[in-house]
């Protein structure tokens, strides 16, 4: 055997064991228990408090508004995408209220100029010369905004 291998060989066995030290101590005792992710990963992320309820929960009380949206352009928006997280006005309605967004910049979010959106998907304004004056909601209904409110 040449005289190189002899000196690569301790070499490339020393790398190989740092490699399975540091692998060792880097990867987490539940790694690999359920599959490819951390097993322990399950119980901690139901450790997170929720904040979410879910469409469900708001179409118990707001059926109405449910079916307005339902014929929407917005129908596949879930509540909270605009109303912001529920839970606890689900829980306690009569003493927490839920966001009711207003001002062109949060519609704006969405609905603004953006050569990077796809046209036809969603609509599109240039806040900086469609009525500049007036807030969105003052001219569109909230759930049905391609409905002009009566002025």
């Amino acid at each position: 055997m040449p005289p190189q291998i002899k000196r690569l060989l301790p070499l490339f066995a020393l790398f190989i064991g740092l490699f399975l030290l540091v692998r060792y101590l880097l990867i987490p005792e539940s790694f690999g228990e359920y599959g490819h992710y951390r097993g322990n990963s399950i119980q901690e992320n139901a450790a997170v408090p929720m904040h979410y309820a879910g469409r469900d929960a708001c179409v118990e009380c707001h059926d109405d508004m449910a079916a307005d949206l339902a014929a929407d352009a917005h129908a596949g928006i879930a509540c909270e995408s605009c109303h912001g997280p529920g839970l606890d006005h689900a829980t306690y309605a009569d003493s927490i209220g839920i966001a009711k967004p207003s001002g062109r910049e949060f519609c704006g979010l969405c609905h603004s100029l953006n050569p990077a959106r796809k046209t036809g998907v969603v609509k599109q304004v240039d806040l900086k010369d469609h009525n500049t004056d007036n807030d969105c909601i003052e001219c569109h209904k909230a759930h049905k905004p391609w409905e002009m409110k009566d002025l």
